[in-house]
């Protein structure tokens, strides 16, 4: 028995000199319980909403002071055309547009009855939906307080349109974040796999002994995959088409420049894992618990950003996911070009050339 308690406390004594094993056993639990918490939530917080208001009486101003003081939305504007809406949208700078009637008040004092249209930019299907029920809530409940004691009650028509996913189909979602999320993890995982193979089975000592420099090496490494991935992205976006309608409204060679630029930055993040790791078990562990986690739960791809706490969104912002969502959204769904995702383009240029100088850096030191 006292053979046996030793070597259980050997055991221990293993497993906490191992400060990784001590990480996972005790950081991984505590890090996706706050994760899962503060993500997973079906509460709206900041909505940005614009306001077309056609009538300007005392009543729809009233009504759009209640709807900025519930505590869920923002304001992102005043309207005054039909195409300020689409370009609103497009630039991202509202999630839902407000339109009251000419002559609201009059209608509703005079025939107990106005309009109300609700027009919601649906690339996000999920959150579309949330917020339009939020903000019939909260007009309901104020047009209701204004003639609680009335015998004939004041009908309120909400006319709803979803802008860009007029069927609110869930897959306009998913087919862009699953492409950030699978060319993120097949480019960066077998890159990353693939160099520390070369480590761990000795054979990188045939490529030192070679005539080739360190970015050549890494660049003969990547190449391959460069390829491979971009079919991975055709097939996806081919697939989305053709199976599940998912459609592609703007230009499909920007697309593909687009993925080309993300593949690259998956990759040169994958070389980075390989200068880290010292096997390939280990290069595959950072590579799915460092990326798979974060790209889905702090990319936008399932959760909205604007619902998480400041400190999630300042940490989503360093995920590359993030913005090629947004670009794939904006070409595919919205037909955008390139003058409204030029900012999440040159985030993910400079996040791109920053992890190959870092890669190279510490490959060269590596090999020295």
């Amino acid at each position: 028995m006292n053979r046996f308690f030793g070597f259980v406390k050997k055991e221990f004594q293993h497993i906490f000199r191992d400060v990784r094993t001590v990480v996972i056993l005790f950081g991984l639990p505590i890090v996706m319980i706050v994760l899962f918490g503060f993500v997973v939530t079906t509460e709206i917080r900041d909505v940005k909403v614009g306001i077309w208001d056609r009538s300007m009486d005392p009543t729809t101003i009233r009504a759009t002071q209640k709807i900025f003081s519930s505590g869920y939305f923002v304001p992102a504007g005043y309207l005054h055309s039909e195409e300020e809406i689409g370009a609103l949208f497009r630039n991202g700078n509202a999630k839902v547009v407000v339109i009251f009637e000419e002559d609201f008040e009059k209608n509703l004092v005079r025939e107990n009855r106005a309009a109300i249209h609700l027009i919601t930019d649906a690339s996000d299907a999920n959150s579309a939906q949330i917020s339009l029920n939020y903000l019939q809530g909260v007009l309901m409940t104020y047009f209701k307080s204004l003639n609680p004691d009335t015998e004939l009650p004041w009908t309120i028509h909400m006319i709803s349109r979803m802008f860009y996913n007029e069927e609110l189909k869930g897959v306009y979602m998913f087919v862009p974040g699953l492409m950030a999320l699978i060319l993120m993890l097949i480019s960066a995982l077998m890159t990353s796999v693939t160099i520390t193979r070369e480590k761990e089975f000795g054979t990188m000592e045939l490529l030192l002994a070679s005539p080739l420099k360190p970015r050549e090496i890494i660049l003969g490494k990547v190449m391959p995959y460069v390829l491979l991935s971009f079919v991975n992205a055709v097939t996806i976006i081919l697939l989305g088409f053709l199976v599940f309608n998912v459609p592609v409204v703007g230009s499909i060679w920007l697309l593909m420049l687009e993925c080309m630029l993300y593949i690259t930055l998956a990759l040169s993040l994958g070389v980075l894992i390989s200068t880290s790791a010292r096997t390939q078990q280990m290069a595959m562990f950072m590579s799915m618990l460092g990326l798979m986690l974060p790209t889905i739960l702090l990319s936008g791809f399932i959760f909205p950003i604007d619902n998480m706490p400041r400190i999630l969104q300042w940490l989503s912002a360093i995920m590359p996911a993030r913005w090629f969502i947004v670009v794939v959204k904006n070409i595919m769904l919205k037909g955008t070009g390139f003058a409204f995702i030029w900012k999440e383009t040159l985030i993910l240029l400079g996040m791109t050339l920053l992890f190959i100088l870092a890669s190279v850096k510490r490959f060269k030191i590596r090999l020295n």
